[in-house]
């Protein structure tokens, strides 16, 4: 049983999956996206200029990753500077304004300093007034991580807006010696508005219907920074476990989606638009098959992005948005797998 909040009033007990009406026909308060926007650096790096400065080829890493280019950052441009720059879209798209915003959640794991939060940072630059704002680590699954916790912020009736953002500058710890490794990753940031809405004025359940996390610290070895302010004082450099990894996202990713279409009794037959973490085209194209989805109903954006972490999400549903392929009332259901190894799902009707 899942508890919701009519707004100021009483707790109201409720099945999870059906957001529609509480007990004695009081309203629940639905999360729904108000806005999506996003943000990459200008430098776009291709997989030829990469091929200049290490060992490697446009075939050798389209072939492996389905990853044509990506964009890094100018080196005084922050993760903060990222996320101000697609929180501003967001905002934008949503209609809202920066006074409107109560809390703001930064899915990263290149923060702009070890403390304060990049999202106070955010904040100021937005001129978003007093308010809840704080960072999350979870790697590539950081962006769904931040999309849960908003969720119950509002449907507790905490904040009527907010902001979640997924920003990295990756390209900062990158090894350059680990040609397997430093072709995969780009810089960039996805945003989107979470609402809250009375769910009597829709006709149906929208927003989020159904979320899902999990991770296993027993295979953090697979993908990790060997760093961290209080084992080596460094930031670290990326380090993979590519085997690893792949077999691991392709099984707790599709699972993550067969669960939370389970959580809202819906079935996987009935998604509009698959939107999964970018992390590698093979990856992707497996998690497809084994939901059997037709590939035409996975939005797909690594050849453009390469692997944005937790920024991944929201940059590939702006992307589908602003190309006029994900309409509103659409179904979606976003998968990621990241380090931790940390993963999720979230079902959404757009």
């Amino acid at each position: 049983m899942q508890y919701h909040y009519a707004g100021k009033g009483t707790p109201v007990n409720v099945e999870y999956a059906d957001m529609a009406k509480g007990e004695n026909g009081m309203s629940i308060i639905e999360t729904v996206i108000a806005g999506v926007g996003s943000y990459l650096p200008e430098n776009v790096v291709t997989n030829q200029d990469l091929a200049k400065k290490i060992d490697t080829s446009d075939e050798w890493i389209r072939s492996r990753s389905g990853i044509g280019e990506r964009h890094f950052a100018a080196d005084g441009e922050t993760s903060s500077d990222l996320a101000a720059k697609a929180a501003w879209n967001a905002l934008d798209h949503a209609g809202l304004k920066p006074r409107d915003i109560g809390l703001i959640i930064v899915a990263t794991v290149t923060p702009d300093k070890t403390f304060p939060a990049t999202a106070v940072y955010v904040q100021e630059k937005l001129g978003v007034p007093p308010g809840i704002a704080f960072d999350l680590s979870a790697a590539c699954a950081g962006f769904l991580y931040a999309v849960n916790i908003a969720h119950d912020f509002i449907r507790t009736g905490q904040v009527e807006h907010a902001l979640v953002i997924g920003a990295e500058k990756l390209s900062c710890f990158l090894d350059w010696e680990d040609r397997a490794t430093c072709v995969l990753f780009g810089d960039g940031a996805g945003a989107v508005v979470l609402s809250g809405e009375d769910s009597q004025t829709a006709r149906e359940p929208r927003g989020i219907l159904a979320t899902y996390l999990s991770s296993d610290g027993r295979l953090a070895k697979h993908l990790y920074a060997d760093g961290g302010p209080s084992s080596t004082g460094t930031v670290g450099l990326v380090r993979m476990n590519g085997k690893e990894v792949f077999r691991n996202a392709v099984e707790q990713i599709s699972n993550a989606v067969f669960e939370v279409t389970e959580r809202a009794k819906v079935s996987r037959h009935e998604i509009d638009w698959f939107v999964p973490h970018q992390a590698n085209i093979r990856i992707i194209q497996s998690c497809a098959k084994k939901l059997e989805l037709d590939e035409d109903k996975v939005v797909v954006t690594i050849d453009k992005h390469a692997n944005t972490s937790s920024a991944s999400i929201p940059l590939a549903l702006d992307a589908g948005i602003k190309d006029g392929r994900v309409k509103r009332g659409e179904l979606l259901v976003f998968a990621a797998l990241g380090g931790g190894l940390a993963w999720g799902s979230t079902l959404v009707r757009y």
